[in-house]
């Protein structure tokens, strides 16, 4: 089946495409016309970190090697035989960082029993903008967050009134 009908079947495309996603909203200038400035640094910026899960650069991962970063042009490649070794073990190595993630965000997720956070009034919170209609082009790369605001009342386990300027 498609990615349509099972999105998590692409889930590591979609986490890429989301953390590029984060590193534009930082970036780009409130009407949003600028991020195709920002895109080549971001993609940069990703593929020179650490990912999570493996614990090694994208590059390497691919590549099985570090990327040179010096001004020389290489000419020709590097012989297949003078690679190292320890390329062959790449694939269990990057398996198991992976199931040590999995485990990870399982026990993360496996938190969800614990109850909500309990806020007085007079606490300043952050408002998510999930729910509010902006002015800026496009809600993808709008701010995700607003305020903050102080709280007026609690008025259910997860809803408050909040004394807001607008």
């Amino acid at each position: 089946m498609s990615t349509a009908y099972h999105p998590e079947t692409d889930g590591q495309a979609e986490r890429v495409h989301k953390i590029l996603e984060k590193y534009l909203w930082m970036y780009i200038s409130y009407h949003q016309d600028d991020w195709n400035t920002w895109l080549p640094l971001s993609e940069f910026s990703y593929n020179n970190s650490d990912h999570p899960s493996t614990k090694k650069l994208p590059f390497f991962t691919v590549y099985g090697r570090d990327r040179q970063f010096d001004s020389v042009h290489i000419t020709q490649d590097t012989p297949a035989g003078k690679l190292p070794t320890k390329v062959q073990s790449l694939p269990q190595d990057f398996k198991r960082e992976l199931e040590v993630s999995i485990n990870r965000f399982k026990r993360y997720a496996d938190k969800s029993g614990e109850s909500p956070p309990n806020f007085n009034p007079g606490y300043m919170l952050w408002l998510s903008s999930k729910n509010i209609k902006s002015t800026s082009p496009t809600k993808k790369l709008s701010s995700r967050w607003l305020g903050p605001f102080q709280i007026l009342k609690k008025v259910h386990t997860h809803a408050y009134h909040l004394k807001l300027l607008f």
